[in-house]
């Protein structure tokens, strides 16, 4: 398994990246929003994302955008594909597309928005936390971005302040290390069902437990 920073090289993957893509945004249901052919090309050929390839055959993928006159860095459409899952692959994408986040834009603040625990996972194990959406860019272009996502309503509904999604943070400023406190995906499950209940006005009940 090979993951290395995409290059022109890697263009012939562009397809079934974004079928992955689009793949995985209707099983999840939520949370991912779907990328053009174009619009994946141009961060392969600009050298702005991470892939990760086994024997020719496409496994995973990762890209980077900038805002705020690179102010802050995102590190977006993580994907694996369903033959690389549970091997650990995520994670090590997302190892990679940080370490070469930090080294590329150093003074940038590095951000994430997503609903899935297993993601927020691996961001707070790589010294991500958790932030209001006020703390991340305010940049429209980026926001814009959220369009095709299914839940796009509920952020405009909420004047862009919350949405099913949670940000996760990895500022330069401070002393980020893995953490080695316990991950507790009780608390962001409960969170994500909380806005769930509120925002797609789900009628079961929310059962809190001591």
């Amino acid at each position: 398994m090979k993951i290395v920073i995409a290059d022109k090289a890697h263009i012939k993957y562009v397809n079934i990246i974004c079928e992955t893509i689009k793949t995985s945004a209707k099983v999840r249901g939520t949370g991912i929003a779907e990328r053009s052919v174009e619009y994946i090309a141009k961060k392969i050929n600009n050298g702005n994302a991470i892939i990760a390839i086994d024997k020719q055959k496409f496994a995973g993928f990762c890209y980077i955008e900038t805002w705020d006159n690179k102010e802050f860095v995102v590190n977006s459409g993580l994907i694996v594909h369903p033959d690389f899952r549970n091997q650990g692959l995520a994670k090590k994408i997302k190892k990679k597309i940080l370490a070469y986040s930090k080294e590329k834009y150093p003074e940038a603040k590095i951000f994430g928005i997503t609903t899935g625990l297993a993601v927020m996972k691996i961001n707070y194990e790589l010294g991500y936390h958790p932030v209001t959406f006020s703390e991340l860019t305010s940049d429209e272009a980026f926001w814009n971005g959220c369009k095709t996502c299914k839940n796009y309503d509920v952020l405009m509904r909420t004047d862009r302040k919350m949405c099913l999604c949670t940000g996760m943070l990895y500022s330069p400023n401070q002393d980020q290390k893995i953490s080695k406190k316990k991950y507790n995906s009780k608390v962001l499950n409960r969170l994500k069902k909380i806005k769930q209940a509120i925002f797609l006005n789900k009628k079961e009940k929310i059962k809190w437990k001591k």
